[in-house]
């Protein structure tokens, strides 16, 4: 097999493993790139393509991430990590722990590691490499990942309820807000939502959002109340799709553009967090997106009493 074959056989890993890393489709390719790059410069013949390949884009995704980070914090408005629809990677061994590293709530968690906790714990979590392996990719003693790994799972664990990970429960809940959205049920919206239910978008200021998270069940559910019917009237509408392993919404104008993408986190049957995402930059890899301005403009005309 050649240098070539081996790479594009290992792609989907890698972008698997970058991603998790960094929360960016965008970034995640450049990381996979930047590996095939220093693969074929490298001048030597590894003795296993696989553990040569995660090292380098691991390493990769640490130095982006450490770098990323300061772009984030002068963000504006809440960050979230750029949907996928289809990770090319998979593992029937591991399905469960790669869907839950992939979900939308793990992402938002994980950013609350350094860079070298979440490479630790991504590549043990997710992917169930070996701390021996997970020592020699991000060059630390077999302890000092050890540590990591459990410094990483508190931070995690102490950073939110447990979300439900299971896929039917989601697409339960997410078919039935679908129907109660489009049907303009208010009460059907209402007994979805859990009581201290929040709901985040992210526009990073290139289209008009929401800045502050909304938090509570009647809150929420009047903010969503308040778009059924102008939504209606522009022709947009709403269409189930899995995002990031789970079942989610993806929301087009009238001419099949994509305008925002919804996801949900579930926790005891209820929906704990509406995540909205509407950034352009962080939905253009999905395919061709709305002009949101405009049908901002045209919504807020509708809204007015």
């Amino acid at each position: 097999m050649t240098g070539v074959e081996e790479f594009e056989n290992l792609r989907p890993l890698l972008f698997a493993i970058a991603y998790r890393i960094l929360g960016s489709v965008t970034e995640a390719e450049d990381a996979v790139q930047e590996t095939w790059v220093r693969y074929e410069t490298s001048g030597v013949e590894p003795d296993s393509a696989r553990a040569f390949l995660s090292t380098v884009v691991t390493r990769v995704s640490i130095n982006m991430l450490e770098s990323a980070r300061a772009r984030r914090e002068r963000y504006v408005g809440e960050w979230l990590p750029e949907p996928i629809l289809e990770e090319p990677y998979d593992d029937p061994a591991r399905s469960a722990e790669l869907r839950e590293s992939i979900s939308t709530a793990a992402l938002v968690l994980l950013e609350r590691l350094s860079p070298l906790e979440r490479a630790v714990f991504v590549l043990r979590e997710a992917f169930g490499f070996g701390f021996s392996e997970i020592a020699e990719i991000v060059d630390r003693s077999e302890t000092a990942c050890r540590q990591l790994a459990v410094r990483a799972r508190r931070h995690v664990d102490q950073g939110s309820a447990r979300f439900d990970t299971d896929p039917q429960a989601h697409e339960q809940l997410t078919a039935r807000f679908l129907t109660a959205f489009q049907d303009g049920d208010v009460d059907a919206l209402r007994d979805l939502l859990a009581a201290d239910v929040q709901l985040v978008a992210d526009s990073g200021g290139k289209a008009p959002a929401i800045r502050k998270i909304v938090v509570g069940g009647e809150k929420v559910m009047r903010l969503l109340a308040s778009f059924v019917s102008p939504m209606g009237q522009l022709g947009m509408s709403l269409e189930s799709h899995e995002i990031n392993r789970l079942p989610g919404l993806i929301v087009r104008d009238a001419d099949g553009a994509i305008v925002q993408v919804m996801t949900f986190d579930v926790t005891d049957g209820k929906i704990g967090a509406v995540r909205v995402l509407i950034n352009p930059d962080k939905l253009a890899h999905l395919g061709r997106v709305a002009d949101v301005r405009v049908l901002a403009q045209k919504l807020r005309d509708l809204q007015r009493p």
